[in-house]
């Protein structure tokens, strides 16, 4: 059973962040992942900034 505290967790990125799903062949999870932590981020953060990196060199063409 969730405790409080993950109840209000759950709460607050529900309305603080967007989700959306990613599909990668087979086994590239891991090797993102793994390039991810060797360079110090998440998962998460590697591909927010790999997204924020190439919307910014879109924005400079």
């Amino acid at each position: 059973m969730p405790t409080a505290r993950t109840k209000a967790n759950r709460k607050y990125n529900e309305k603080a962040y967007d989700r959306v799903a990613l599909t990668v062949p087979k086994g590239q999870k891991e090797v993102i992942k793994d390039f991810a932590e060797k360079n110090g981020l998440s998962l998460n953060s590697f591909i927010n900034e790999a997204i924020q990196e190439k919307m910014s060199k879109k924005d400079a063409e």
